[in-house]
């Protein structure tokens, strides 16, 4: 019986946890788009033009995300700014992309307030660039955005594409939107492809 207690509390103090973490993180800045044609799961969206900061990291992508994720933390949360400062905001979704065998580049976009000329310098390793204005082929998923998840909803999204007739112009990206302490069927996850504005 005493087993059975310790464990409906353990599981109710993981759920108020994760609302605990969802409720925060909802609130999280997110780039402005509009949306083009929503089809289900499925959206076609226009991005305005987004900066970011960005670093390549090498290793398989669960390695490389962390590598990646902890760099990008340290220069937006000032720890190891060349001239230190006040924190940067962060925002949702984190991005990641392959670049190459074994390369991941991972994306925090900045807070609209922000342009390049305004924002505090980064180390050596992390750009600090400007992602030009573009249409994105967008698919959402809950879960833990797994290697097989993301490659099983990146399929979906390139036979939604063909059966569009939408020719995709670039690789996938993936985001996604909440900490890794939030429930996995709380998670939003997206595969974005890059396609012609039509």
């Amino acid at each position: 019986m005493r087993i059975g207690r310790w464990i409906a509390a353990g599981l109710g103090i993981a759920v108020i946890g994760a609302a605990a973490v969802y409720a925060q993180y909802r609130n999280t800045e997110e780039p402005e788009f509009e949306a083009v044609r929503t089809d289900g799961d499925f959206e076609l969206r226009d991005y305005p033009a987004l900066v970011v900061a960005e670093v390549i990291s090498s290793g398989d992508r669960q390695r490389a995300s962390g590598a990646s994720f902890r760099r990008l933390a340290a220069y937006i949360f000032a720890q190891d700014r060349p001239q230190g400062g006040e924190s940067i905001a962060m925002t949702a979704p984190v991005l990641q992309q392959e670049t190459g065998a074994g390369s991941w580049r991972m994306r925090f976009v900045m807070p609209a307030k922000y342009t390049l000329a305004t924002l505090p310098p980064a180390p050596s390793d992390i750009a600090l660039t400007e992602v030009p204005a573009r249409r994105m082929a967008a698919v959402r998923f809950s879960g833990n955005g797994s290697a097989g998840d993301l490659a099983a909803w990146e399929a979906q999204l390139r036979n939604w594409l063909e059966g569009q007739g939408i020719a995709p112009l670039g690789e996938a990206e993936y985001a996604f939107y909440d900490a890794p302490m939030v429930a996995g069927p709380l998670r939003r996850n997206e595969v974005l492809i890059p396609v012609a504005a039509q």
